[in-house]
């Protein structure tokens, strides 16, 4: 977090980090991965498919940490974290996080899940910041089909539409939208634009890490200023997750 004046910055972060493993589960590496989110400096870190237990990798894994990844991952740097339990499983459960150098005021974890599919939140964290005002920042992972998307795209429309006029709002996750129809209803319906398409015309390609060609994850925003949207690099981010993680700075 940098300010300006009465400017106020903060990097923020989201990547889908695969439950702590390389593709295809070849290889555990979320100690790798915690030092590259920490290296990166963020402010804010969204995280999609984090684990918040496992029964059996917790007794076959060498190196699985005895606290949830997310708290693992939070560590010293971000004290303060919220969790949504989205997947629940007979061995444990993952969902999405958040990770945050500023307190959370709030969150909650919503229920978008579309009947007899697999669940899906968006887990909504509300971070004071100074001055008075209120960071709202959501962390989304949406479904495989087309029309449960736009159903979740709906909802997600109508949680942001309900918070006051000029609040500041992040919405960023595994979107799973290859298709790439995500930004015209989220910007007609909620007013929330996509930081890459600002810049380049189009979100970034994120996924597969290693060579990326579908352009499944997204950084929206509404009532704030962006700054360097960015791809992180192939090295050492391609082996570390499936999808590449993007990151921006916003200002408010």
């Amino acid at each position: 977090m940098s300010q300006n004046g009465q400017r106020l910055s903060f990097n923020v972060l989201t990547i889908n980090t695969h439950m702590g493993f390389t593709a295809l589960n070849r290889r555990f590496i979320l100690p790798e991965l915690r030092e590259a989110v920490r290296a990166t400096g963020a402010d804010i870190v969204l995280l999609q498919e984090v684990m918040g237990s496992h029964e059996l990798h917790a007794l076959q894994v060498a190196n699985w940490p005895e606290a949830p990844h997310y708290e693992y991952l939070a560590d010293s740097l971000w004290g303060n974290y919220a969790y949504g339990r989205n997947a629940v499983y007979p061995q444990g459960h993952h969902g999405n996080a958040v990770l945050s150098r500023l307190p959370i005021a709030a969150h909650e974890n919503v229920d978008i899940s579309v009947a007899g599919t697999e669940k899906r939140g968006v887990l909504h964290c509300q971070i004071p910041i100074p001055g008075g005002e209120t960071l709202h920042v959501m962390c989304v992972h949406l479904g495989l089909r087309e029309a449960h998307r736009q159903a979740q795209l709906r909802q997600i429309s109508q949680r942001v539409n309900a918070l006051p006029a000029g609040a500041p709002v992040v919405v960023a996750g595994d979107f799973n939208d290859w298709r790439q129809r995500a930004n015209g209803p989220l910007l007609r319906e909620a007013g929330l634009e996509e930081v890459f398409s600002r810049k380049n015309g189009r979100p970034a390609r994120t996924f597969p890490a290693r060579f990326p060609l579908l352009r499944l994850d997204r950084i929206y925003v509404r009532n704030v200023g962006i700054s360097h949207p960015q791809t992180l690099p192939l090295r050492p981010w391609s082996h570390l997750s499936d999808h590449a993680p993007l990151a921006v700075e916003i200002h408010l």
